[in-house]
């Protein structure tokens, strides 16, 4: 069954199952690697794209659900060569060891700083539910708040 996504900022047509995880779509059928394969239970968050947005794991998402809506995957984040904001914190702040749930994580976290600029550590810790063996959730907080004051320095150098 064809089902249309926009992923990316790009319309792609699909022929799979309806009932396909997301996930396994954009690895397997569109080649979008960033996007990692954890638990397979939407628990650890490796899976982590932005739907319309929201943070969301795909490893449960059918492909279905999807229909419609935007998604952007770790590989669209930034823009016209230039990183995300995120990404750029995780480099300076030397945040991924391992590196394999990271994707997710940015992906977790952009979200999150879309809807609180500056969020307290508490704010972190309930939307940030991704697992990171490695524990790297020190420099995560770190870079997180790295993010919140330069968004906060830019806006008062905006305003």
């Amino acid at each position: 069954m064809a089902i249309t996504l926009e992923v990316n900022g790009r319309t792609r047509s699909v022929d799979v199952d309806p009932q396909t995880p997301l996930l396994w779509v954009l690895r397997d059928t569109l080649g979008l690697t960033g996007t990692k394969f954890g638990c397979g239970m939407a628990a650890c968050g490796a899976c982590t794209v932005h739907l319309d947005g929201r943070a969301v794991r795909t490893c449960t998402l059918p492909v279905s659900a999807a229909e419609g809506a935007s998604i952007t995957t770790i590989e669209g984040l930034a823009q016209d060569g230039t990183l995300h904001k995120v990404q750029q914190a995780w480099i300076d702040n030397q945040v991924p060891q391992c590196g394999y749930c990271q994707s997710g994580m940015i992906m977790a976290v952009s979200a999150l700083l879309e809807q609180r600029p500056d969020p307290s550590d508490e704010q972190i810790d309930a939307a940030v539910t991704n697992v990171c063996r490695c524990g790297t959730f020190v420099r995560i907080r770190r870079a997180i708040h790295a993010v919140a004051r330069e968004t906060a320095g830019e806006e008062v150098r905006d305003g």
